[in-house]
């Protein structure tokens, strides 16, 4: 990435946009029937949400927790998300690691106390890749979770941020990403503020982090903005097939 200019000095992007501003979000929700709930995003990656449950602990019963559900989240990706071709789309070390974020995520989120002993299900695959790939995967599953009517404390909105010349970014595009510096990524609970996953891959100054995180904070409050609007025009449609 030598010789690529991430931020003139106009404070123009890459492929455009202000340091602030998120790329174009399009939502659907209630993409799949089978599912209890499901979910399609485009936020620069394109990624898609189904939900299960509650429903009865799968495999063995000692699982079950007596106060709460299990929040299983499992990730993958299509083989043709990226330019590079991977022989295990799901069940590798990345994959891996992303569902347990996911997982610790919507445990934040989601009221499992409503239904003790029993297990819900999130799956995530991301068909392409473009950056900020966690954060896309988080705003899908949170619609999929409201589409299935799983009570949540809040939405939980995500979203990337980094620190290129003197100015935090939001919502990083791969190149940004591949560009290095350092980034992190925020799932936030917009109504309370609070944060449900932070994630940093660098060291960053005390008054850069602040800088950062306010960045990724309020794209994941843009975020919000979004998601709400597609829940509400998802709430209409739904009651004008119901006739209602």
């Amino acid at each position: 990435m030598a010789g690529l200019e991430l931020l003139s000095d106009q404070g123009y992007r890459v492929d455009g946009r202000r340091a602030g501003e998120l790329r174009k979000i399009q939502a659907r929700m209630g993409v799949f029937a089978q599912a209890d709930g499901s979910a399609y995003i485009e936020q620069g990656n394109t990624a898609l949400a189904v939900v299960y449950g509650p429903h009865e602990i799968r495999g063995s019963r000692a699982r079950a927790l007596p106060d709460r559900a299990l929040v299983n989240c499992q990730y993958s990706s299509a083989t043709f998300s990226t330019g590079e071709r991977k022989r295990r789309p799901h069940g590798d070390r990345k994959s891996c690691e992303m569902g347990l974020q996911l997982r610790q995520t919507f445990e934040a989120a989601v009221l499992t106390q409503l239904h003790p002993r029993s297990q819900i299900d999130i799956y995530v695959q991301v068909l392409q890749a473009d950056g900020g790939t966690y954060a896309a995967c988080v705003n899908a599953a949170t619609l999929a979770v409201l589409d299935a009517g799983i009570p949540m404390r809040d939405f939980v909105c995500a979203c990337s941020a980094g620190f290129v010349d003197g100015t935090a970014l939001a919502d990083l595009s791969h190149v940004e990403e591949a560009a290095g510096g350092p980034q992190l990524a925020l799932a936030l609970l917009p109504s309370s503020g609070q944060i449900a996953l932070l994630e940093m891959d660098a060291r960053l100054h005390e008054d850069q982090l602040e800088q950062v995180l306010e960045a990724a904070a309020q794209a994941a409050r843009d975020v919000h903005t979004l998601l709400d609007r597609v829940v509400r025009q998802h709430v209409q449609e739904a009651s004008i097939l119901l006739g209602d």
